[in-house]
C-alpha cells in the first residue's frame, strides 16, 4: 500500500555476510532507542523533592510500573524492575514513532516484536535454570504427569509467537488504517483523522501495557517458588 513516498510493509533491504535487514526499522528503533536514552537523561536532571510537568509525569508511570512489579512478581520483582521499565518505555515510544509523518513504528516489523519476545523469553528460561535449578526446571516439564510435557513444550513454543504477533499485528493494522483514511477522507475534513490518530496512540499505550504485563507473568514464574 502506498501513499506517494510512503509504503507499508515494504522495506528498504541491506545484505551483509549472507544476512538481510530492514534498513527502515534499524533506523527506527535506533531512533525509539534514542527518545529513550534522551528521557531517562532528562528526567534524572533537576529532580526536585515536590515533582512538577516532566518529572510529575514520569514519577507517575515508574510508580504504576513499580506498583505492577510488586503485585504480580512479588519481592524478588525489584531486581528486574529497571529491565521491565526500559522495555515499557521503549515499547510506547516505539508504537507511538509510527504516528508521525515520514516515520514507522519498528513494532510494526515481526523482526522487532519477535527479537524482542525472544530476549524476554530466553531470560525467563535462564533466571529459571538459576533460581530453581536445572533438575527442577526440567522436572516442571512433565508436571502434573509425564505425558503433559508435549503441552508444556507447545505452550513454551508459542509464548514468543504470540507476544509477537499480537504486537506487530495491532501496531502495522494502525498504520495501515491512518493511510486509509489520509487517502479517503480529505484534508479539510481533520475530524475522522484526529480521531483515529486518538484512537491510535490509546491502542499504542495498551498494546505496550499488554506485552509488559505478559512478560512479567512470564519472568514472575522464574523467579518465584510456585509453577
Amino acid at each position: 500500500m502506498e501513499q506517494g513516498a510512503h509504503e507499508i510493509g515494504v522495506h528498504k533491504l541491506a545484505h551483509f555476510a549472507g544476512l538481510t535487514f530492514n534498513i527502515d526499522t534499524l533506523y527506527m528503533t535506533w531512533i525509539s532507542m534514542a527518545i529513550v536514552i534522551a528521557i531517562a537523561f532528562i528526567a534524572t536532571r533537576g529532580l526536585k523533592l515536590v515533582p512538577g510537568g516532566w518529572q510529575n509525569f514520569l514519577e507517575l508511570i515508574f510508580t504504576a510500573l513499580l506498583d505492577q512489579i510488586d503485585s504480580s512478581m512479588g519481592s524478588k520483582g525489584r531486581r528486574l524492575a529497571p529491565l521491565i521499565i526500559t522495555l515499557f518505555m521503549f515499547l510506547l515510544v516505539a508504537n507511538w514513532l509510527g504516528l508521525i509523518p515520514g516515520f514507522t513504528s519498528p513494532t510494526s516489523d515481526l523482526n522487532t516484536t519477535l527479537g524482542l519476545a525472544l530476549v524476554v523469553i530466553v531470560l525467563v528460561h535462564i533466571l529459571s535454570i538459576i533460581n530453581k535449578g536445572p533438575k527442577a526446571y526440567i522436572k516442571h516439564y512433565f508436571q502434573p504427569f509425564v505425558p503433559f510435557v508435549i503441552i508444556n513444550l507447545i505452550e513454551e513454543l508459542a509464548k514468543p509467537i504470540t507476544l509477537a504477533f499480537r504486537l506487530m499485528g495491532n501496531i502495522f493494522a494502525g498504520e495501515v488504517l491512518i493511510i486509509i483514511l489520509g487517502i479517503l477522507v480529505p484534508m479539510w475534513i481533520p475530524i475522522p483523522n484526529i480521531v483515529w490518530l486518538a484512537f491510535s496512540v490509546f491502542v499504542g499505550v495498551v498494546q505496550a501495557f499488554i506485552f509488559t504485563m505478559l512478560s512479567m507473568s512470564y519472568l514472575a514464574n522464574s523467579i518465584n517458588d510456585n509453577h
